[in-house]
């Protein structure tokens, strides 16, 4: 663009100003090219007319857009320029009180001179793992840079921190190095972190001091190196001094102070350890009293001593070595004191004998006082020949006590720094490290002497490094970003570093002159003016000969040669030096004791070690002088640097008066020049400073695109196009991969050419909007026109339709009069004629009748005579017949008994018995044979069926899928449209049935409305008692209100205290199990450290069930068990059980509905069972022996069948766990299967055995006792002596008779059986039938609810709901089917159970039955024994286990459970099997075993939440079963207070033996640990996703503006391919639904789900609140919107999911309230009272950080004034809020565990077979 285009009316620029520096105006008419003046107004409306045109007046600087102005990074500005980087900083320290900006890569720091709030740690835990770019500028950004870089690239860093005394560099060193210890903590109990803090302290002590600009400068420079591990924890550091301020140690100016330590130890002279060293006050000594101001406002130099030495205590510096320094100091300050007098001649000079302060000098270094009397004011010289002593004049003595003293401090300083060093080594090998430079900036005074000049080598050392990594980093960018690399020119200071530290440069003629033995500072100069008079960077002062000035980067600075060699030399004498070598305490000999040279390091290595050796002994150390010293270690600095990734931080002083938030120009640009920000900016704005990503720049200026652009896919396609049409300059701009770069200037351009656009936009909209309220104003003109007209033609036209009415209402009024008398003549006639044709037909009617009547009474009796004849003749043939008939069948039967008694005689009968009887064994092994076949045919066709089943619900998920996608075009499904049809006739139905309930409820409606009339006058008249009943109460409440206040008060304060006394003791549970978590890592690290060659057990295959902690005696305890489908689950498959959670909940329905029923079925029996009973007590009297022999049959039977069947129960768990031992042992599961198949198949084999044995059994035991009841009766008969029977043939019929009876007694038991059976089964069928039609009523029910519901839905969602009905009726057909086959399969398990015991039954009466052959047919015992029928008890509630399956029993319900294995079960099934257990054995009063099972389940659970501690799902389910099994310890205690829900069988169950009270409290405090981790777990997993769900993604699309973004955005550390991904708010719902969800189906008490929900919300609230207080990109209208959308999201998905009264939604108040304060109105004093009530749950600090961050998107918006935000802040200053301003994010709120009882009883729990407890037994 030209200068024309530049220059324009309105534009404003920066002129020069001798006061401010820079001054903006405004131009007042347009530039032409070539013109001599620029016309411009001043903002004080002052007319100006700027010379232009010449070298020396060029065009002034432009200045930037007002919303550029603010901006976090100053290369973000379109013009970078000095008056635009200064004023960007000034705005942002003065009016938003930022005192940190980023300038690319440096952070330019401002010292408030006023302590903030903005250090905290939930400051660091906001700043740490966020990229530099993300938050508003700030060290911890800085330190977070460094750290993840670090930890990315494995490459060490460096933070370097520079700037003027007073600037603030040892505070932001400091708090970098606070940063490091928070975040890269240490992972054992070294307290690295600690120890590195504590270094800070003690440095401050010995090397900081009070200076003109400074009250705590640092006098010394030090680069700390903090050392990390290989997972990135601080395992030690090293600390680098140089160049430490001796002078001050004698010397102090005006209004300074020595350094600290002096103060502190006088400060504390009082204590008693410090008697001896026999100080007073500073003001009493000689180096504490030059700057004649001891003190320091505001700070207490007693307590920095008393954190000086517990600093000392923590790094392991001995009490001993303690004393030994503060003697030192000590010594150093008497040593001041001494009093050199000279003597008359002048030349020498003595000490006073009685000098009090020379002789503490002495006792407390231990040296002895003459030879140190002697030695102070003498010294020896020693020549080739000889060795004398000479006089030293008073001032040389004076001099030689001064660097006397000096040395010593100095030895000192470098023997702490190596034992601090020592205390922050580690043995533990360094991956990589942190170096943080604290140095000294750029210095110059009116007097600048050697310690100037080496501050300054050192910067020009530094500034040198720091402009090659600009420019290297500049180089990076285009490199990557493909652009062509044109070299920038870049000032290099490489010539004035060779002035310095080249051969012949004025350090190495510096240290020539110093070996010169009479060399002066005035030959030195000399020397200097001949060699560099020709530099350029050199110059000789005109008015001086003892001084030189060298141009460096920053400034000309002047230096006075004068006591350059002198401190160059640093000069001791040597007798001095030896005194203190022999002195009595060990500390003060090892000060001065020589050591060896430490190698020099190579090139190639950086070692961590002091820059500056200890001194050696004073000949050598004359070789060595400062300057060489300091040369050396500014090398060895550099090279350090140069090896590690730079970041910098420019430290500036914004005023020379110490005053806060005071800005002074003129001292800032000094500064800013001289520490190389501004050269950053010129660096800069020599290439491409403006740069933007491909999408920012299209969604910024879109508005300047044209439609047919927008349309366009590719999007840099789109920008590329756009750039070429707007800026004609090609080299104006460059494309990148990425992004594309702007020379200074353009994006103003840029910005210029959107706010015009925005402007015609809004003329435009103006326009039509002025237009449309025109055209609306007409409309309802002609409107209301229209309506009286209308009104006008209506009145007449209704006139003539009252007429027309009339007329017509007549002529109908005289038609219906004579309708009705002509009508009226007619019906009398009518009526006469009727009557007279009704009396005729009735006589005529009765005639016949009585005629008829005649007749059949005559057929009656001609009937009854001759049936009578009949009758008589059939009796006498009938009574000749019978008579016939008796005599023949009596002949018959006689034949047929003669006959029947010589067949039983025979043998021949009993063969055929038997051959019959064997005939129906063959044929009921067949049919038993059948019935297996058909058994199995069935389980096959159950499998297929199931899945068939299965793969048509796989089929119909897919069709629904299907239909979802195409609901578009229904068409093509016809079979969905048939069902449309047949649910539209449905719904016609329905709404007939609606319409007959809508004329219901119309009635109804008008009940209610004459009732609620009727109400309405009752209330009228109970509201005029009311008010005169409110009238006398309000007299009486007067009184009692104070009292009411009062106990409210009292209330709300106890409840308070409540919170805060369970807030302290979750927080000492959280303490005790953070301890024991670092107990158990220290475990495994000595473990790991006694570590082997070898096997070596890990946790897999250790014991799960290691106590970990012993508890006190028993405590509560209470489990019930739930009845369980989990066996069906596995069978099944988890995923077609878990297919819809409604089918689960009809499927516990069903196991409920099926419970009742079988309890139903249960007492029927029972009832049949007494009914046969007293039926068989009825005609037991009656009945012949043979039914007693029968029923002791049975019973013997029965009873046999018990005990095998204990037996059989015992042998199938023996079976069990040998096959569950085979199945641990054995990985093959094929093996398994295959030998599990082998074993059933035998088992069905020998179940068809056993049912033909088992009836050939009952049938001999049948032919048996009838036997010997027989052989019984003829005893009894043969011993009755009746002689006349002997004779006869009746004893024969008789016996022959009874056989027979008896034969007809067998057949009649055998039907009267059969026919009982009968009776049974259609019993049964008739129940069925019943159930039948009762679940086709409920299931007509259903489909009549599903009609209702469907025909509420539109036709899409009514077909969608269709065909999920369709699943859901087939899934649930699915599950009956595997119901049957579990029955099914349960019936032949019982049937394998007793396999055994029947075939053993069978060898042993084979066996009786040949002993019985052999013994003669002697009377059976057992026909005579009487049995005792068992009735089984009723299952208690309670589980029984073996003291050695207790192991077995904690790995099964806790260290192998998960989740999913339950999913489908009641919820919290272990906790009830655990409580079962532990309810056994508080019933067998075992109180070892509840106290094993009890602590053993603790420990197991923490165990599993050890290895499970990021798993929220089993730490839920966990929570779940914890407080499930406290509440059960509490339901079943037998405490009265918890037994008020419980039902009558629930009493019963409780504990009767013991109080678990103590372990109620273990189990309690488990539980809140617990829940704390599962907060931790949560919060961990949506910690990442708030910031960019709440703030950053767009919930309301386009809303969000773009911004200009500076050189922050590409921060090395940001990883843009495989950077953290963007979440939404979609994202973050679906996961805390899938939160709610989880806890939901694990049973966890809804009062627990509320208190997580609120806590997550909480957590929600603090993060996105402290971002948006960090961030000003966020903090905009828009942004406000997005919020305040999110947040109302938030608040939906409490109502939706039943949650909005835990109070979660009071947590989010902070963030809602922000988000308003973005989006309301901030000008007026009425929109500061507004704000100030709005905002009542924000603090003062934060609605002002808020209204200071506040950017406006575009140039129609305006900033907040700063009168505003005083207004506000004088409005709040009332307010008693916490001085803190962020929230914080690891507060967890008092968890609360109410007591909720369950209603399910334990009597009615079982367990599955799939969890393998079978060792456990019902009791």
């Amino acid at each position: 663009m030209s200068v024309n285009e530049l220059y324009t009316k309105f534009t404003r620029v920066w002129i020069p100003d001798p006061e401010d520096v820079w001054r903006a105006a405004e131009i007042v008419r347009d530039y032409k090219e070539g013109e001599p003046v620029l016309h411009l107004k001043l903002e004080d409306e002052t007319p100006l007319e700027y010379p232009v045109g010449t070298k020396s007046n060029p065009l002034p600087f432009l200045r930037n857009p007002d919303i550029l102005v603010g901006e976090n990074d100053l290369t973000a500005l379109s013009y970078l320029h000095e008056p635009a980087v200064l004023h960007n900083l000034r705005v942002r320290f003065l009016e938003s009180n930022h005192i940190y900006t980023y300038c690319g890569i440096v952070l330019v720091a401002i010292n408030p001179y006023e302590q903030l709030q903005i250090y905290g740690e939930e400051v660091i835990t906001a700043y740490s793992g966020q990229n530099m770019g993300d938050m508003d500028p700030h060290i911890f950004a800085v330190a977070e840079e460094a750290y993840k870089q670090m930890a990315r690239f494995e490459r060490n860093q460096s933070i370097i921190v520079s700037g003027e005394s007073g600037a603030g560099k040892t505070v932001s060193a400091k708090y970098a190095m606070r940063f490091f210890a928070t975040v890269g903590g240490s992972a054992n109990d070294t307290n690295v972190e600690e120890k590195v803090l504590a270094s800070s302290p003690i440095m401050e002590a010995i090397g900081n001091a009070k200076t003109t600009r400074n009250d705590n400068s640092s006098r010394f420079g030090k680069y700390i190196q903090i050392g990390f591990s290989r997972h990135y924890h601080i395992i030690g550091a090293n600390m680098r001094t140089y160049l430490l301020e001796k002078s001050r140690v004698v010397f102090q100016a005006e209004d300074e102070r020595n350094y600290h330590i002096f103060y502190q130890l006088c400060a504390s002279a009082s204590l008693p350890e410090f008697k001896d060293l026999g100080l007073t006050s500073a003001q009493d000594f000689t180096f504490t009293s030059m700057g004649e101001n001891i003190f320091i406002e505001g700070v207490n130099d007693a307590e920095d001593f008393k954190k000086t030495r517990e600093a000392f205590t923590l790094l392991g510096i001995k009490d001993s070595s303690q004393s030994s320094i503060f003697k030192v100091v000590a010594s150093i300050l008497h040593l001041g004191n001494v009093e050199i007098c000279s003597e008359r001649d002048g030349e020498s000079c003595h000490i006073a004998n009685d000098d009090l302060h020379l002789r503490h000098f002495c006792g407390l270094l231990g040296v002895e006082l003459q030879q140190m009397e002697h030695w102070l004011c003498h010294r020896k010289l020693v020549t080739a020949s000889e060795t004398y002593v000479k006089n030293m004049s008073s001032k040389q003595a004076t001099n030689a006590r001064d660097a006397l003293a000096k040395h010593i401090y100095a030895r000192m300083f470098d023997w702490i720094v190596e034992h601090i060093n020592r205390a922050l080594h580690t043995s533990s090998k360094q991956h990589s490290f942190i170096g943080v430079l604290d140095i000294y900036g750029f210095e110059t005074f009116e007097v600048n002497s050697f310690e100037q000049f080496c501050i300054n080598y050192a910067n020009e050392k530094l500034q040198q490094q720091f402009n090659s990594h600009v420019f290297k980093l500049e180089q990076e960018e285009y490199m990557k970003e493909q652009i062509p690399w044109t070299l920038i020119d870049f000032s290099d200071n490489q010539p004035c570093i060779d002035l310095i530290e080249a051969r012949l440069g004025v350090l190495d003629l510096l240290d020539e002159e110093c070996k010169v033995p009479k060399g002066t500072d005035q030959n030195w100069a000399q020397k200097l003016y001949r060699q560099h008079s020709s530099s350029a960077h050199f110059q000789k002062p005109r008015m001086s000969n003892i001084s030189f000035i060298i141009i460096h980067f920053a400034d000309e600075v002047e230096y006075q040669c004068e006591g350059f060699l002198e401190k160059n030399r640093d000069t001791v004498y040597e007798e001095q030096i030896n005194i203190l070598k022999a002195s009595q305490f060990q500390l003060v000999a090892d000060l001065f004791h020589e050591k060896d040279d430490v190698a020099s390091s190579k090139s190639s290595r950086v070692n961590v070690r002091p820059a500056k050796s200890l001194p050696k002994a004073p000949n050598k150390e004359h070789r060595k002088t400062v300057g060489l010293q300091f040369r050396s270690s500014l090398h060895l600095l550099m090279e350090t640097l140069n090896a590690t990734t730079p970041h910098y931080v420019r430290c500036i002083k914004p005023n020379d008066h110490k005053e806060a938030f005071s800005f002074d120009s003129r001292r800032a640009v000094q500064q800013l020049r001289a520490c190389g920000v501004l050269e950053t900016i010129r660096i800069s704005a020599a290439g491409y400073p403006s740069r933007w990503t491909y999408p920012d720049f299209f969604s910024r200026y879109r508005v300047l695109l044209k439609k047919s652009d927008m349309m366009s896919a590719d999007k840099k396609l789109v920008c590329k196009n756009l750039l070429e049409t707007l800026i004609k300059e090609p080299d104006m701009f460059q494309f990148g991969k990425t992004k594309i770069f702007f020379r200074a200037g353009q994006v103003a351009y840029l910005e210029k050419l959107r706010a015009d656009k925005f402007r015609s936009a809004c003329i435009m909209i103006q326009k039509t909007v002025r237009g449309w309220l025109q055209r609306v104003r007409y409309r309802k003109i002609r409107k209301s026109a229209i309506t009286l007209q209308r009104y006008g033609r209506g009145y007449l036209a209704r006139r003539y339709a009252d007429f027309l009415r009339l007329t017509r209402a007549a002529l109908i009024c005289q038609k219906q009069y004579r309708m009705v008398r002509d009508r009226r003549a007619f019906l009398k006639v009518r009526q006469s004629v009727v009557t007279i044709q009704a009396f005729a037909r009735g006589m005529f009617t009765r005639r016949i009748y009585w005629e008829f009547l005649l007749h059949h009474k005559a057929m009656i009796i001609q009937k009854n005579v001759r049936r009578w004849l009949q009758r008589k003749k059939f009796r006498r043939a009938r009574a000749a017949a019978i008579v016939i008939q008796c005599a023949f069948r009596r002949r018959r039967a006689k034949r047929q008994l003669q006959q029947l008694k010589i067949e039983a005689r025979s043998a021949e009968h009993l063969k055929k018995l038997n051959t019959g009887m064997e005939n129906k064994i063959v044929q009921l092994q067949r049919k038993m044979d059948d019935q297996s076949k058909e058994l199995r045919t069935q389980n096959e066709q159950l499998l297929m069926v199931n899945t068939s089943l299965g793969s048509e619900v796989n089929k119909l998920q897919k069709q629904l899928e299907l239909v979802r996608g195409q609901q578009g075009g229904g068409g093509q499904l016809t079979t969905l449209q048939e069902e449309l049809e047949r649910l539209r006739r449905e719904l016609q139905e329905a709404l007939a049935q609606r319409k007959k309930l809508e004329e219901e409820h119309s009635n109804e409606k008008l009940g209610l409305q004459q009732r609620v009339e009727e109400l309405e006058t009752e209330n009228a008249l109970l509201k005029s008692e009311k008010e005169e009943l409110n009238r006398r109460i309000l007299q009486h409440s007067k009184s009692s209100e104070e009292d009411g206040s009062s106990v409210s008060q009292r209330e709300a304060s106890l409840q308070t205290e409540l919170d805060q006394e369970r807030q302290r003791y979750q927080n000492l549970l959280q303490e005790f199990s953070r301890l024991e978590q670092r107990y158990d890592n220290l475990k495994e690290e000595v473990s790991l450290a006694k570590f082997h060659p070898g096997h070596r057990r890990n946790p897999s295959n250790q014991s799960s069930l290691e106590t970990d902690s012993n508890y006190t005696s028993i405590s509560t305890s209470e489990v019930g068990d739930t009845e369980d489908s989990i066996q069906l689950v596995e069978e099944m498959g988890l995923e077609k059980a878990a297919m819809d959670i409604s089918l689960f909940m009809k499927l516990q329905k069903r196991v409920r509905e099926l419970e009742q029923e079988r309890k139903r079925l249960q007492l029927s029996v029972d009832k049949m069972e007494e009914l046969a009973k007293r039926k068989g007590s009825e005609s037991r009297s009656s009945t012949s022996e043979q039914e007693t022999a029968d029923l002791a049959y049975n019973n013997l039977k029965r009873q046999e069948l018990e005990t095998e069947n204990k037996k059989l129960k015992n042998d199938l768990n023996e079976l069990r766990k040998t096959i569950a031992e085979r199945a641990a042992q054995n990985n093959s599961s094929n093996e398994l299967q295959d030998s599990y198949n082998l074993l059933l198949s035998q088992l069905k084999a020998a179940n068809e055995e056993l049912d033909a044995r088992k009836e050939e059994v009952i049938i001999l035991r049948t032919q048996i006792v009838s036997t010997a009841q027989l052989l019984e009766k003829n005893d009894h008969i043969e011993s009755t002596k009746v002689p006349e029977l002997d004779n006869s043939k009746e004893p024969v019929d008789k016996e022959e008779a009874l056989q027979a009876y008896h034969g007809l007694r067998e057949s009649k038991k055998l039907l009267e059986a059969q026919l009982q059976t009968q009776s049974r089964q259609h019993k049964d069928e008739l129940e069925a039938l019943h159930t039948q039609i009762e679940l086709l009523k409920d299931d007509i029910e259903k489909k009549q609810e599903i009609l209702n519901y469907t025909s509420s839905l539109s036709p899409e969602a009514q077909v969608e709901y269709s065909v999920q009905q369709e699943l859901t009726r087939l899934t649930n057909d699915n599950l009956d089917l595997k119901e049957l086959v579990e029955k099914l399969e349960k019936n032949e398990r019982k049937l394998k159970k007793q396999l055994r015991i029947y075939m053993k039954k069978v060898q042993e009466l084979e066996a009786s039955q040949a002993a019985a052959a052999q013994t003669g047919r002697s009377k059976p015992e057992l026909s005579r024994q009487v049995t005792v029928q068992r009735k089984e008890k009723d299952f208690e509630g309670m589980l029984e286990y073996y003291k050695e399956d207790e192991a077995l029993l904690l790995k099964t319900l806790i260290t192998d459970i998960r989740p999913s294995i339950v999913s489908a079960t009641v919820p919290c099934l272990p906790a009830y099997i655990l409580f079962m257990c532990i309810r056994h054995a508080d019933y067998i009063n075992d109180d070892q075993k509840v106290e094993s099972l009890l602590t053993s389940t603790i420990n197991s659970i923490k165990k599993v939440l050890k290895k499970n501690n990021e798993d929220f799902e089993m730490t839920s389910f966990w929570l779940a079963n914890t407080s499930r099994l406290l509440h059960c310890l509490k339901q079943y205690s037998g405490d009265e207070v918890f037994m008020t829900q419980n039902s009558t069988k629930q009493n019963e169950h409780c504990l009767k033996n013991f109080d678990l009270a103590e372990y109620r409290q273990v189990l309690s405090d488990l539980s809140i640990q617990i829940y704390q981790q599962l907060i931790k777990v949560a919060e961990g997993i949506i910690q990442p996703m708030i910031v960019s769900a709440m703030l950053e993604s767009e919930s309301i699309p386009s809303l969000a503006g773009v911004k200009p973004m500076g050189y922050r955005n590409r921060s090395s550390s940001m990883d843009m391919e495989d950077g953290p991904s963007s979440y939404t708010l979609e994202a973050l719902i679906r996961q805390l639904g899938q939160f709610h969800g989880i806890m939901r189906d694990h049973g966890l008490d809804p009062e627990i789900v509320g208190q997580v929900v609120r806590q997550l919300f909480h957590c929600i609230n603090a993060v996105t609140l402290n971002n948006l207080l960090l961030r000003k990109d966020v903090c905009s209208w828009s942004t406000g919107m997005q919020l305040r959308y999110n947040t109302s999201q938030m608040e939906e998905w409490l109502r939706g999911n039943n949650l909005y009264q835990s109070k979660a939604a009071a947590t989010l108040e902070p963030i809602i309230q922000a988000a308003q304060l973005l989006q309301v109105k901030k000008k007026t004093t009425q929109d500061a009272e507004a704000i100030c009530s709005l905002c009542s749950s924000l603090t003062t600090q934060q609605i002002v950080k808020i209204l200071n961050l506040y950017t406006p998107l575009n140039e129609f918006e305006e900033r907040v004034t700063v009168s505003f935000i005083r207004n506000i802040q004088n409005r709040l200053q009332d307010r008693n809020d916490p001085p803190q301003l962020l929230l914080d994010t690891k507060h967890v709120f008092p968890v609360l565990f109410p007591y909720t009882p369950s209603a399910l009883g334990l009597e009615t729990l079982h367990i599955p077979a799939s969890l393998g407890l079978d060792f456990l037994i019902r009791v």
